[in-house]
């Protein structure tokens, strides 16, 4: 199934990525990835719901119910990686990898390192 759903859109990645390590709900997600990125991808709430509804879909993520905590809101939604999701997920960055060591290869990057 990994190889099937790769190459994710970047945006859909992004939402793959922000869920990894524990359940989020929209705006959660939306604050990870733009804080992630540095601000550089900033997605609006239309273009993450319909990234949520095709995720759910195709089974990379699903809807889970949090008890609630103090001040959170009852009508959040959270969601949650998949294990499908999470091969997913890992497929799309050893992909990612390998282009940048392409990349490196023919000398049009070097190594990351500090800015």
């Amino acid at each position: 199934m990994a190889d099937q759903q790769a190459p994710l859109t970047p945006a859909m990645f992004h939402v793959l990525l922000a869920l990894a390590d524990e359940d989020k709900h929209g705006y959660a997600i939306l604050k990870e990835v733009s804080e992630q990125t540095n601000e550089e991808v900033q997605l609006s709430t239309g273009t993450l719901y319909g990234i949520i509804k095709r995720l759910l879909e195709t089974g990379m993520i699903k809807e889970v119910r949090k008890p609630l905590a103090k001040n959170d809101d009852a009508r959040r939604r959270y969601y949650r990686l998949t294990d499908a999701g999470r091969q997913i997920a890992i497929a799309e960055a050893k992909r990612m990898e390998k282009l940048l060591l392409r990349a490196r290869t023919k000398r049009l990057i070097r190594t990351f390192g500090p800015a």
